[in-house]
């Protein structure tokens, strides 16, 4: 073996002699690295852990802004419907005082027809045909037609059952042409306002036949020639 040779050799028992010791350190150094990777693997878990309590506390925000909002869905509808009837009421306070400005307008008015009634039965039949008379009787007719326009409606009272809503008695007379408690002739006309009675009629109600003491007394305030009348009415009866 020449001096070169051995050289060489030398020099490659030093090159594996320094090898030995970096691959003890880097066997030394793996089991490092496999000691941290539990680390890493808890970072995860632990991210992990943390997203779910992340979306749990959503879900519960949630809920809960779901719960506001059916809260104030409800109130506002309370308020809606609250609003509703509020304007319905007003609405209904406020035809009720028209229909009583109204009902106060017509009541004053009611006396004037009053006048025209009259003045119409005392009529002499003279002047009917007169041209300026049919100019009042238009007049009354457009008056009446303006307040039945309103709602105003003559109370029926002549041969109706008397009926103390409608009609006020003024008399009570005995009659046999009508039955007890039937009207017998309208001294004054009623009116209704709609369903409201504006005024009652007045009236005089019949209180049935006369009793035989009332037969009795017309009897004998006849004169004679009533009862002789009435004695040849008995004759030929009888004589029939």
């Amino acid at each position: 073996m020449t001096e070169e040779t051995r050289e060489k050799v030398i020099t490659s028992a030093e090159e594996r002699e320094e090898t030995k010791p970096a691959e003890t350190a880097e066997a030394e150094v793996q089991p490092e690295s496999a000691e941290a990777a539990p680390p890493e693997a808890t970072a995860e878990e632990a991210e992990a852990e943390g997203a779910v309590d992340e979306l749990a506390a959503l879900r519960q925000q949630l809920a809960e802004a779901e719960a506001k909002a059916a809260e104030y869905l409800d109130g506002w509808r309370r308020a809606r419907a609250e609003f509703a009837n509020y304007k319905r009421r007003n609405d209904q306070e406020k035809q009720e005082l028209i229909k009583v400005a109204n009902a106060a307008l017509i009541a004053r008015l009611l006396p004037i027809l009053d006048d025209f009634d009259r003045a119409f039965q005392t009529l002499p039949p003279g002047l009917r045909n007169l041209t300026w008379i049919d100019g009042v009787f238009l007049i009354h007719r457009k008056l009446l037609a303006i307040l039945e326009n309103e709602g105003l409606t003559h109370i029926e009272a002549e041969g109706q059952l008397f009926d103390p809503s409608i009609h006020e008695a003024v008399t009570h007379e005995p009659s046999t042409e009508y039955e007890e408690g039937q009207v017998i002739g309208e001294v004054q006309k009623g009116y209704k306002l709609g369903e409201r009675v504006l005024r009652p009629s007045l009236v005089r109600v019949s209180a049935g036949p006369p009793a035989e003491e009332e037969k009795a007394a017309e009897e004998e305030g006849k004169t004679p020639v009533e009862k002789a009348g009435k004695a040849e009415e008995v004759e030929e009866a009888q004589e029939a």
